[in-house]
């Protein structure tokens, strides 16, 4: 079914096109996994996409996917051999283990069905049995959902790719138009696709301390000081920085998010348990990269109540004292590493945020600094999408506009990569 990896396998015409766009590919195999939805019509032309960046392209199919498109068709678009059902050739096996196994598992269209399936282990079929394969022997794994909007957004379909993401998969998020969730143009997966390779090991060897989500101060037994923080953005820099192949620490607020089971959790409530938390961390080991991306409050108060206060009192006084500065700490504790903080503000100016940024940045010696502003329409607490500016020591400013938080942190880990001249 395969050759030695780098060689094109057969003198199968379709071939001709391997790497007649780029090279980017070269050497890599992809197992394009086709799933029983309408957009997998689009797949002959994913497959050739990823060809012509150099990939060798394995097509799976499901029963289902084979009532839309034929086998014989993706064999045509490959080259390769279309794997329907398994047999006594144990094919899951052969495409995820050896010398030979494929570099990366693309899920394309990945309808609900197959996404709930793959979320609990589910192994009923060619598709569902490797996409179990492949996470068990640490390869990539990208799904791409198609299907309509209601079906995208349900609660047991976004639970599903939860539960995905912290197995250690990875999702392109559909294009949402015209009531659908519609998978991207094939050019656009196929980047996706190179970018995930080329980048996998980047960050290997490298330590990552990241932190995430609000912290909370008690006023009494049941009530608590706090903010809107959601933890989405220091997730998907932990995230992130783990699927490049850095190990990651996250110390995280109360927040219900789950991080992929190859980072080490470390949970905190108040702003004093995320201060003792980091400095224990950067005391005992040697981080390489420090992210401060939590919100923890910088107030907290003064005396606190072992019971619940009655609720009919007609007054409550209370006091605030500051809460120690995390940030302060950190160039102390860790002399070298390099360190992101970030910079929340409401209601200011472009250039007001970049300057009062800045200012942070040279206060506590930080490498690179993130800073946005949360009182503008999607990009505050709590939201899927971001946009900041990333501004550096020399007060250069990179501009990420408006997205998802997930490409926000990529963005991020770009800037950083460069400026610690790391490769990928």
């Amino acid at each position: 079914m395969r050759g030695p990896r780098g060689s094109v396998e057969n003198l199968h015409p379709s071939k001709d096109i391997v790497g007649a766009k780029s090279s980017e590919l070269g050497g890599k195999r992809v197992a394009l996994c086709i799933t029983g939805g309408a957009a997998a019509y689009r797949c002959p032309d994913l497959a050739r996409e990823l060809m012509k960046r150099g990939a060798e392209v394995y097509a799976v199919m499901t029963e289902a996917a084979s009532k839309l498109i034929t086998p014989e068709l993706m064999r045509w678009a490959t080259g390769n051999p279309v794997v329907t059902e398994l047999t006594g050739d144990i094919e899951h096996i052969a495409l995820t283990t050896g010398d030979d196994k494929v570099d990366l598992v693309i899920v394309a269209p990945a309808t609900a069905n197959t996404i709930s399936k793959a979320a609990h282990g589910i192994c009923d079929n060619a598709v569902t049995t490797l996409i179990a394969s492949a996470l068990g022997s640490n390869i990539p794994v990208v799904f791409v959902p198609a299907m309509h909007a209601s079906l995208y957004v349900s609660p047991g379909v976004q639970r599903s790719l939860e539960e995905l993401r912290a197995m250690g998969g990875e999702v392109i998020e559909p294009w949402m138009e015209e009531g659908k969730a519609k998978m991207p143009d094939v050019s656009f997966i196929a980047e996706r696709v190179a970018e995930r390779l080329t980048r996998r090991g980047q960050f290997k060897g490298l330590k990552f301390l990241v932190t995430a989500g609000p912290t909370r101060e008690p006023l009494d037994a049941v009530r608590f000081l706090t903010n809107p923080s959601s933890g989405k953005m220091g997730f998907a820099l932990a995230e992130e920085a783990w699927r490049r192949g850095g190990e990651v620490t996250l110390i995280k607020g109360p927040v219900e998010h789950r991080a992929p089971h190859g980072v080490k959790v470390v949970d905190v409530v108040t702003t004093e348990d995320m201060y003792r938390a980091v400095e224990a961390e950067l005391t005992n080991t040697g981080y390489d990269v420090v992210i401060l991306a939590a919100a923890p409050l910088d107030y907290g108060f003064s005396s606190t109540f072992n019971h619940k206060l009655p609720s009919g009192l007609a007054e409550l006084d209370v006091k605030l004292q500051p809460r120690p500065k995390i940030s302060m700490a950190v160039r102390k504790l860790a002399p070298k590493a390099f360190f992101i903080g970030f910079k929340a503000e409401h209601g200011v100016s472009d250039e007001e945020l970049i300057e009062r940024a800045y200012a942070r940045l040279l206060e506590a010696g930080m490498d690179l600094i993130v800073a946005n502003d949360v009182g503008r329409e999607s990009r505050g607490f709590s939201c899927d999408t971001n946009e900041v500016f990333i501004v550096d020591k020399e007060r250069r400013v990179v501009h990420v506009s408006l997205r998802s938080k997930r490409e926000v942190a990529k963005a991020i880990l770009d800037v950083a990569a460069e400026k610690m001249g790391v490769g990928g």
